[in-house]
C-alpha cells in the first residue's frame, strides 16, 4: 500500500508535539535561523526532544532552512545543517541553490515551495537533480499534478490548508521593496493583507480601500482523495504561527477524513503508527480563517479574496432575524454561547461584538447599534468550542497485546504492537500460586491492560500459562509500568532514519540567463547556476539596487477576474481603461496582465512593462 503523509507545522517543541498526538504523520519546524518564519524559530536541542518523541510513532520530523542566505552566513549554515541532522532529523527543506554546494551530511533534501515550483519545466529540472521530494506550488491544479506526477519520479507534496501567499511562493519582493523586509528571508510585512484602491488609466477611482489581494484561506478537505490519486504523497496544512488550538482542531480535522478515505480504499494507508480518540468534533471553520476557498486545484474559481477584512471572520451563523433594543435574533443552526465573538460586515468594514448573554434564540450583545435586521453574522471565536480544545488532553495510542507465558520456570510478559515490534519483561522468579485462579488471572488481566495516559492501547491481554499465580497490584502495575518504558525505548531505536544517497546531477538549468527573480544571494548559489549551464545571473533583489519599475509579485491570481473584468474567461466588455493602478496612502503600483499565461504581475509605478 501507498502511505500517504498528513504533514503539520510546528511553532515550537509543544506545539509540534500536540500534532503528533492528534494525528500527524510528519512535522516541519523552524531552527534558530535562516527558517522562512522569523518568528517560529527553535532550538536544535527542542528539535532533538521532538524527533525523539516523533520517532515513538514512526513519524518525522523535517526541518526548515528555507530563505536565501547570504555570503556571511554559509559557514553558519553548514555547520547548523550539521547540526539539525546530528539531532536526527528526517529532512532539511532549503530554498537556496547554494546549499548543494556545501558539504553535506546526508540528510534527504526537500525543494521548499519557495523555490517557485510551478511550471513543469523547473519541477523537472529538480526532480533530474535528485531532490527526493518537491513542494509544489499551492497554485497547480488537479489536471497539472497529474502531469507533474507523470513527469517526475520525487515525491509531492502540496498545501492542503492554510494562509495563502497571494504571489507565486519565492516571487515576492513587495516587502523587501518598500519595507525592507524579505519574505524571502523569513520577514514579510504582508503587503497583500493590506487595503488598497483600485484606479483606472483616467485616474477614476474604480474600487476604494480594499483588501484587494488578500486571499482567502486553503481548504481542500473535499478534495483528498482525488490529490492522492493524482500523485500528492504528502498532503501540507500551513500555520507555523497558528496556536494550539488551532493545530488540535485542523489537525483531527484532516487526520479524519483521511483515515475514512484509507477504511474505504485499501491502496492507501497512513505513513505512521497509532490513533488518537478525540473528544470534540473538529471544525477547521471554528479556528482561524479568513474564509475558505479551494483557489486553483478544481481550475480558476470565484471569490478568491476576502475584500473586507484580513482577519480571521470564523464560521458563518446565518442572518440577523430581528434587532430589538438590548438583544438580537438571528436565524441560525448553530447553538451560541456566553463569551463568543460575533462580527458582520458594515459598510465594506468587519467589525465585532461579544455575546454577554444568551436567553433561548435571544443573544444579548455588547453593542447592537450598527446591527441591522439580514446581516450576515459570523462567529470568530467560539468560547465552548475553544474551552474543550484547551481542556482535551488526547493521547496518540499505538495498538498491542500482552502475551504472558511460563517457560523453563519463569514468567514472561510480551508485549507485541500494531507494527510487530515487541518487548518482554522475565520474572525470573515464580510468585506463589493463586487460590483462586479465575479470580487472579482476571486480576492480571485488568491491571495489564491498564493504558492510562501511557502511548500504548492494549487491546487485550492472552495468558498462557499453565498455572496461575498470586500478584499484588502494586506489583502488577510495576511490571506494566517497566514493560511500557522498556517498549517504547524499543520503539524509538527501531526507527530507521532514512539517508539521503543524493548525487547533484550535471544538468542543465532550463534558462541561460536569469534574472533577480531566481534570488541568487551568495557565491555558492553562482557557482550552482553556472555549474549549470547559466551564463548571465542577476543578484537577489537583497543583495541589489531596485529598479525604476520595481517588480513586485507574480501572481496567478487576477484583480480582473476577480471583479469580473476577464476578457478572456468571462467575457467581460466595457472594461476600465488600462492600465491599472492599486494605490496606498503613499504610492501607487501599476497592475500588468499576461492573459495568454494567466498571469498578473505588480510593478512600482515609474516604468513600462
Amino acid at each position: 500500500m501507498k502511505k500517504i503523509e498528513l504533514l503539520v507545522p510546528a511553532k515550537n517543541l509543544e506545539s509540534g508535539m500536540v500534532a503528533i498526538n492528534y494525528g500527524a504523520d510528519a512535522v516541519y519546524i523552524g531552527a534558530d535561523r535562516f527558517g522562512a518564519r522569523a518568528a517560529a524559530s527553535n532550538t536544535v536541542k527542542d528539535i532533538e526532544e521532538l524527533v525523539t518523541y516523533a520517532h515513538k510513532y514512526n513519524a518525522k520530523v523535517f526541518v526548515t532552512l528555507n530563505t536565501i542566505l547570504f555570503d556571511k552566513e554559509l559557514e553558519e549554515a553548514e555547520k547548523l545543517i550539521h547540526e539539525i541532522y546530528d539531532a536526527g532529523a528526517d529532512a532539511l527543506i532549503i530554498q537556496d541553490m547554494g546549499i548543494l554546494k556545501m558539504n553535506l551530511p546526508p540528510i534527504p533534501l526537500h525543494a521548499s515551495t519557495q523555490t517557485n515550483n510551478y511550471d513543469l519545466e523547473r519541477i523537472q529540472f529538480l526532480d533530474d537533480l535528485g531532490f527526493e521530494r518537491i513542494v509544489l506550488a499551492r497554485e497547480l491544479s488537479l489536471e497539472e499534478i497529474r502531469k507533474v506526477k507523470s513527469k517526475t519520479k520525487a515525491e509531492l507534496e502540496f498545501f492542503i490548508h492554510g494562509s495563502l501567499c497571494v504571489s507565486l511562493s519565492g516571487q515576492c519582493y513587495f516587502s523587501e521593496a518598500i519595507t525592507g523586509r524579505s519574505a524571502n528571508r523569513g520577514m514579510c510585512a504582508q503587503m497583500c493583507r493590506h487595503p488598497y484602491n483600485l484606479v483606472d488609466a483616467d485616474g477614476k477611482k474604480i474600487v476604494l480601500n480594499s483588501h484587494l489581494l488578500s486571499l482567502k484561506d486553503l481548504n481542500l478537505g473535499k478534495d483528498l482523495k482525488e490529490m492522492i490519486q493524482a500523485g500528492v504523497m504528502s498532503l501540507k496544512i500551513e500555520g507555523r504561527l497558528k496556536d494550539i488550538g488551532y493545530v488540535k482542531n485542523v489537525v483531527s480535522f484532516y487526520r479524519q477524513k483521511l483515515d475514512e478515505i484509507f477504511a474505504s480504499n485499501n491502496e492507501f494507508t497512513k505513513a505512521s503508527s497509532g490513533k488518537t480518540q478525540i473528544q470534540f468534533e473538529p471544525d477547521p471553520e471554528k479556528s482561524f480563517n479568513r474564509l475558505h476557498s479551494d483557489y486553483f486545484i478544481n481550475g480558476r474559481g470565484e471569490e478568491l479574496v476576502n475584500k473586507n477584512s484580513p482577519k480571521s471572520m470564523g464560521k458563518k451563523l446565518g442572518r440577523v432575524r430581528l434587532v430589538m433594543s438590548n438583544y438580537i435574533t438571528i436565524r441560525t443552526q448553530e447553538e451560541l454561547h456566553n463569551g463568543d465573538g460575533l462580527c458582520f460586515i458594515k459598510d465594506g468594514e468587519v467589525l465585532g461584538v461579544r455575546v454577554d448573554k444568551v436567553d433561548g434564540n435571544h443573544f444579548y450583545l455588547s453593542d447592537i447599534s450598527k446591527l441591522k435586521s439580514g446581516m450576515e453574522i459570523y462567529r470568530n471565536h467560539d468560547h465552548d468550542f475553544n474551552k474543550k480544545l484547551l481542556a482535551d488532553k488526547s493521547v496518540r495510542k499505538v495498538a498491542a497485546k500482552i502475551e504472558i507465558t511460563e517457560i523453563e520456570g519463569k514468567l514472561s510478559f510480551i508485549l507485541k504492537d500494531e507494527d510487530g515490534l515487541q518487548s518482554n519483561y522475565v520474572l525470573e522468579t515464580l510468585p506463589e500460586a493463586a487460590n483462586n485462579e479465575e479470580r487472579a488471572i482476571s486480576n492480571i488481566k485488568t491491571q495489564l491492560a491498564k493504558s492510562g495516559i501511557t502511548m500504548f492501547d492494549i487491546e487485550e491481554v492472552i495468558f498462557k500459562s499453565t498455572q496461575a499465580y498470586f500478584f499484588r497490584m502494586s506489583e502488577l502495575n510495576e511490571i506494566r509500568r517497566t514493560l511500557f518504558e522498556k517498549h517504547e525505548q524499543h520503539r524509538i531505536k527501531s526507527f530507521v532514519r532514512k539517508d539521503s544517497v543524493m548525487k547533484i546531477q550535471d544538468i542543465p538549468f532550463p534558462k541561460t540567463e536569469v534574472d533577480f527573480t531566481e534570488n541568487i544571494s551568495n557565491e555558492k548559489a553562482r557557482q550552482f547556476y553556472k555549474e549549470h549551464g547559466v551564463i548571465k545571473q542577476e543578484e537577489a533583489l537583497e543583495i541589489s539596487p531596485e529598479k525604476v519599475d520595481q517588480l513586485l509579485m507574480t501572481t496567478r491570481y487576477c484583480i480582473k477576474h476577480e471583479l469580473g473584468y476577464c476578457e478572456r474567461f468571462q467575457g467581460a466588455k466595457n472594461t476600465p481603461p488600462e492600465p491599472l493602478y492599486l494605490e496606498d496612502q503613499n504610492r501607487k503600483y501599476k497592475l500588468s496582465f499576461d492573459c495568454k499565461n494567466c498571469l498578473m504581475k505588480i510593478r512600482m509605478v515609474g516604468g513600462e512593462e
